[in-house]
């Protein structure tokens, strides 16, 4: 990939591409494949199937699978004058996605970049998305806590972050993961809204019945011994997983299940939140 790093810097725009978006949120892990950008896609559905226009900026590096969850494939940016267009994944135009996968040349080839080379693509994508008029901005990040993020953070700033959204998974190896992403979240002035665990538990297929796996209540604990809001968990569905691989709208295929309730539940405590703040 050869992006050339004075470029980027003397191109974005710091100015009013964030204008007319009324809240910032930014999905964090402290691990890598507890589900953060399942999380994101569903959020950002919720919010959408509640009339609200959303957008999705995917800045993990290494990672950018939200293109494959919302089934846009590798299409072409446009750019206009305010910068780059972001591609919209239904006529209506009420969900936006950018996402570094679209700048990529490569999509199977890895992004070995240094700190400084990442933090201005990182800048960029903040500053030069023309994202016009949106409710909701969600930032998917990478996992942990690293240059990206304080990159993320420092030019998300220059507008404004509502708060965090922090996902987790029951075990005690991921729940102290997130203990880390807390501190992070404190010691730069990031609001927690809330915390999610994801993976909470097996529903069967044939008779929807909910096992736990791995352990119970790992997220929802954290979320009292932190004074976090705990927003909800959500359980491995091979339904939700049939459908982030497949692209299609888990809302809308499967709107009578008790993991879409448990999503829609999580949205709406947010939504709250944001809009009571």
């Amino acid at each position: 990939v050869d992006v050339n790093l004075a470029y980027l810097l003397a191109h974005a725009n710091w100015n009013g591409n964030l204008a007319l978006v009324k809240h910032v949120v930014l999905v964090l892990s402290g691990k890598g494949g507890v589900g953060k950008s399942t999380i994101t896609t569903e959020l950002a559905l919720a919010f959408k199937h509640a009339g609200k226009k959303v957008g999705i900026l995917d800045v993990d590096l290494c990672g950018p699978s939200i293109p494959r969850m919302l089934c846009v494939g590798r299409p072409d940016v446009h750019q206009c004058d305010s910068g780059w267009v972001p591609v919209y994944t239904d006529a209506q135009k009420s969900l936006a996605l950018m996402s570094i996968g679209f700048l990529m040349e490569d999509p199977d080839e890895a992004v070995i970049w240094r700190g400084p080379k990442k933090s201005a693509m990182i800048a960029q994508l903040v500053s030069d998305v023309a994202w016009g008029e949106l409710d909701v901005l969600l930032v998917d990040t990478p996992p942990g806590t690293s240059d990206e993020h304080l990159a993320v953070l420092e030019n998300l700033r220059k507008h404004r972050v509502d708060g965090a959204v922090l996902v987790t998974t029951p075990q005690a190896v991921s729940t102290g993961d997130v203990r880390r992403e807390i501190t992070f979240c404190k010691k730069t002035g990031v609001r927690i809204l809330g915390i999610v665990e994801n993976m909470s538990g097996f529903v069967c297929p044939h008779c929807t019945e909910c096992t736990n796996i791995f352990s119970k209540g790992g997220g929802e604990e954290l979320a009292k011994l932190t004074g976090s809001v705990f927003l909800g968990s959500v359980p491995l569905d091979p339904l939700l997983s049939a459908s982030v691989e497949e692209g299609r709208d888990f809302a809308e295929s499967f709107p009578n299940s008790a993991t879409f309730s448990s999503i829609s539940s999580i949205s709406q405590v947010l939504l709250k939140s944001l809009e009571n703040d």
